[in-house]
């Protein structure tokens, strides 16, 4: 059997202008604190892949354009639909009037990932946090609940761009299950 890699203009990929248009996932993505360029560009393209609909930045958490979020989004910037909120939690307590906001941490009582099953017609917001503090206590506070990732090594955390990837890749899989 051949197995050839195929190239990207083989691919079929939604042009920008489709990806706009296209319905997206009933997800918004929002970075609290994020301060690596490269782990934003890195969950740009994830929303990129997953058709995440929007992307917030909030705090510290840098915004496009900048040569390091590119070298990382590559282009994702230009697909994925972003605003800056200079504060997460105000942020939070808006969005909880259309979506069902998470974070995405280690808390008592955090529902386990394979375990949470969205629900159908519900828009969700995820949370994902600082590279060493993770999300803000006071805006895991005030989101409706908590998802934790399992983890089964010796490190205590994944990557916010690996954890973006692993959550956008179960909602998106989960919600477009048939």
């Amino acid at each position: 059997m051949q197995r050839r890699k195929l190239l990207n203009n083989e691919l079929e990929r939604l042009d920008i202008d489709q990806f706009k248009a296209i319905d997206k996932t009933p997800v918004v993505l929002v970075l609290d604190n994020v301060r690596s360029l490269n782990n934003i560009g890195s969950v740009f393209r994830t929303a990129d892949a997953f058709l995440i609909k929007k992307i917030y930045l909030c705090g510290i958490t840098a915004t496009p354009p900048h040569k390091d979020i590119h070298k990382t989004a590559l282009g994702a910037t230009e697909s994925v639909d972003w605003e800056y909120r200079k504060d997460t939690l105000t942020l939070i307590e808006e969005l909880k009037a259309h979506y069902h906001c998470l974070a995405i941490e280690q808390t008592e009582n955090a529902m386990q990932l394979q375990d949470f099953q969205p629900e159908s017609g519900v828009h969700y917001a995820l949370v994902l946090g600082n590279e060493v503090k993770g999300v803000g206590q006071e805006v895991v506070d005030s989101c409706h609940g908590c998802i934790e990732i399992p983890q089964f090594g010796t490190k205590h955390s994944l990557n916010i761009s690996v954890s973006a990837g692993v959550v956008a890749w179960d909602f998106w899989s989960k919600i477009n299950r048939k």
